[in-house]
Formats: C-alpha cells, sequence, structure tokens
C-alpha cells in the first residue's frame, strides 16, 4: 500500500483519492464508529474551549461542525480531525474582548483567506521548519495560559472587575480573591478533572470526558448546588446551526483586526500541520501539508460565515480518531454529522452542565497539552534551552506571535555562530 510520498505536493484533497482507490461499505462502518467515537470526544471539549475563550458554547459546536466537515472533505490528510482547539483559547479570548464578536468573526474569516494562499502559494513546507524547541516552548506556554484562564470558573471565584487577559496580571487579580472561592463549584471541577483521569486510568477505551460531564451536571441539578451553568450564563444552546452570514466589515476594523488574524493563521498553521504529522507518524501515511492549509483556510471561512470561532487540525481528537479505526476522510465527516445530530436532539440537556465541569474538562487538557517530558529534556542542552525558555518566557509575557518570534530568532542566533564558528570537531 503506498503511504502517499510521490503524491504528497499535490493541492488535492485525500477524499478524492480514497474515492479513487475504492471505498466499500466495510470501510464506512468502521468510519463511522471512528466519527462516533470523536464526536463524543469533541462534543464536550468544544463547549469547554468555546466558553474558556469568552464565547457562547455554541459558537464551540459549531465550529466543530462547520469547520470539522470541511477539514475533512477538503483536508490533505486521510485522518485529520478539525475543530476548535484549547491553542487558540487565550487569543481568541483577547480578541473578543477587543473587538467584539463580529471583530472575531472578521479575524477568523481573514485567516481562513491567508491559510488559503499560504496553502496555493505552497509555503506549507516552509512552515513545518519551525525549531521543534519552539513548537515545545509555546505549546507549553499556550497550557499554562489556558490553565490560568480555567482558575476563576474552577473555583467559581468573584471578581469585581473583568479578568486580566495577560498571563501574570491575572494571576496577580485572582490571587486577589481567593477568599470568594465556591466550595461546590471547586468540588465540581476538581472531581470531573479527577474521574477524567480515571476513567483513563482503568478504562481507557471510554469517553472519560463526557462521563465527567455527565455526572457533574446530574450531581449538581439533583443536589442544587449553588454553581454557575450553561443556563445561568449563556441560556442554553440552540437547536440547530444559524442561516450563514459575512461578519461586519469596514476598512478601519479589517485593519485593526489584521493582528489578531495573522496571529490565528500563523497558529492554526503550525497546529494543524503538527497535528497531521502526528496522524502521520501513528499510520505510516504521508499527508499533503499545502492542501491541508488550503483545508484549514475554507474550514475557517465556513467556520466565520456560520458564527464559529477559528478551527484547526485537533492532536488529540486526531489521534483518538487513527485509533478508533477510522480509514479515510468520512470519519472525520461523520464526526461533524454525530455533533449536529447532538444539537438537534439534546440541545436542552446542555443548559445543566456546570461551568465547573468544563473548566476540569480544560485542566485535564492543559496536563495532556504540556510536553512536560519533552521540555525537560530539551533543558539539557544550553542552546536548545535558550530558545525553549525565550518561546515560553516571551509567549507567558506577551503573546503567541512574539513568542515564536523570539524562539525563531534565538534559534537562527545559534544557527548563525555554529556556521561562523564550528564546534571542534564539527
Amino acid at each position: 500500500m503506498p503511504d502517499g510520498t510521490a503524491t504528497a505536493h499535490l493541492i488535492l484533497p485525500k477524499l478524492a483519492s480514497v474515492f479513487r482507490e475504492g471505498y466499500d461499505l466495510g470501510k464506512l462502518r468502521k468510519d463511522a464508529l471512528a466519527g462516533l467515537t470523536v464526536a463524543i470526544v469533541a462534543l464536550p471539549l468544544s463547549m469547554a474551549i468555546a466558553v474558556a475563550s469568552g464565547v457562547p458554547p455554541a459558537r464551540g459546536l459549531y465550529t466543530a461542525i462547520v469547520g470539522g466537515f470541511v477539514v475533512s472533505a477538503l483536508g490533505g490528510s486521510r485522518y485529520q480531525i478539525g475543530g476548535p482547539a484549547g491553542a487558540f483559547i487565550v487569543l481568541v479570548a483577547a480578541t473578543t474582548a477587543a473587538f467584539g464578536v463580529q471583530g472575531l468573526l472578521l479575524a477568523v474569516l481573514l485567516s481562513g483567506i491567508l491559510l488559503t494562499a499560504a496553502g496555493l502559494l505552497r509555503i506549507g513546507s516552509l512552515i513545518r521548519h519551525i525549531p521543534h524547541a519552539v513548537t515545545v516552548g509555546f505549546t507549553c506556554a499556550i497550557a499554562a495560559t489556558i490553565l490560568a484562564s480555567q482558575i476563576k470558573d474552577l473555583g467559581g471565584l468573584k471578581l469585581a472587575g473583568a479578568e486580566p487577559g495577560p498571563f501574570f496580571p491575572k494571576l496577580a487579580a485572582l490571587g486577589q480573591v481567593l477568599g470568594t472561592a465556591n466550595a461546590a463549584a471547586l468540588a465540581i471541577g476538581l472531581g470531573s478533572a479527577a474521574l477524567i483521569f480515571g476513567v483513563r486510568r482503568l478504562r481507557p477505551s471510554w469517553p472519560g470526558m463526557l462521563i465527567a460531564v455527565v455526572a457533574a451536571s446530574a450531581v449538581a441539578a439533583l443536589l442544587r448546588l449553588p454553581v454557575e451553568t450553561i443556563g445561568t450564563r449563556f441560556g442554553g444552546i440552540p437547536h440547530s446551526l444559524p442561516a450563514p452570514a459575512l461578519p461586519a466589515a469596514t476598512p478601519e476594523l479589517i485593519w485593526k483586526v489584521l493582528p489578531a488574524a495573522l496571529s490565528f493563521t500563523l497558529l492554526g498553521g503550525v497546529e494543524s500541520l503538527l497535528s497531521a504529522k502526528v496522524a502521520d507518524g501513528l499510520t505510516g501515511r504521508k499527508h499533503r501539508s499545502n492542501m491541508e492549509l488550503v483545508a484549514q483556510g475554507l474550514a475557517n471561512v465556513a467556520s466565520a460565515v456560520f458564527g464559529g470561532i477559528c478551527v484547526t487540525g485537533t492532536i488529540a481528537r486526531t489521534a483518538t480518531n487513527v485509533r478508533a479505526g477510522a480509514q479515510s476522510p468520512v470519519a472525520g465527516m461523520l464526526h461533524s454529522a454525530f455533533v449536529l445530530l447532538f444539537m438537534l436532539l439534546a440541545a436542552p440537556l446542555a443548559s445543566y452542565i456546570p461551568l465547573a465541569a468544563l473548566a476540569g474538562v480544560l485542566v485535564v487538557v492543559c496536563w495532556n497539552m504540556a510536553e512536560k517530558r519533552e521540555f525537560a529534556r530539551l533543558l539539557g542542552d544550553w542552546r536548545t534551552a535558550a530558545v525553549l525558555l525565550a518561546t515560553f518566557g516571551v509567549t507567558l509575557a506577551k503573546d503567541l506571535t512574539f513568542g515564536i518570534i523570539a524562539g525563531c530568532v534565538v534559534a537562527a542566533v545559534f544557527a548563525l555562530m555554529r556556521k561562523a564558528v564550528p564546534e571542534e570537531g564539527d
């Protein structure tokens, strides 16, 4: 069976190759089972990421349904699962706070156009050359930032004003109101995280996140715990997708959100290709990086038109898809269909979900996202440690874009030094 290396340069969806090779009922059954498995994982995660990003949970579901479908239908990977990702939480929250939901949707739309252009210009291979220490540095910094953003809902803390966006001011503000912690919310949040870890350890094939969210919702409702829920904050989620509409745009607003769109583009390109690479490692296949960028771009355009947030390839859901026996991109398309089915049939139940439980879900996401062992290993060499810490520190202190730039600059300086003054034995 060819691994796809010979066609990796093509601007051609993998779905077309799959149908050309032959697709039968047996493969459809396996894809349907994999799609259902991923949907069970994506359902609570999509809502949790949306809430953490400062938008209603429904927008996370729109992203998984519309964006996820386009990523699979047009993507350059057989197994990639697209949807909202934890890596975008900080950027989305900051953009929403600064420009409102319409500004966010416009930034997502512009990012989609830029990603599509990057794929058509065949820039995908260049993104893959970002130093490994840089990717580990910004991934760990993002995990730390997301964790900080969940402290408020996890503990039911009450702030007098708006929660600061930057990492260090956020921690300082939250530290001052620790006395307002809600014991019931904290128990729900920590209990949800503990249950997910426990299920993963004892029954790894079970959907730990969904089990935890359902259990937390039942306990909170039956005991009438004084905790904030999706219903109390957002009024629940709608029963259907919204009508497609272009976000409001003016030249002035486009100029203002352009930096955010560039950040979405950079992170989306890196994250999606890393995820596709993970799928390659698990399957022995070869993804089409430029086609993947085109698909990610079109998915972001579609997501913005339907009111969703940023779409990217998601490593954990993609790995789940592979392990569940997916055969083709049809699995990812069916995952989106299953999430849509939930929204159509069970939307009222989402109102009972405690926000602390969703925060607990994201605590687990942060723990899994942080490449702790790799971070420690890279500290063993002073050069990679400098690149790693520059990326990590600047991302926490400033933002992701500056962090990546800082890490790449440090790596480039070391590369030039090594070339100018070769070490002994080189």
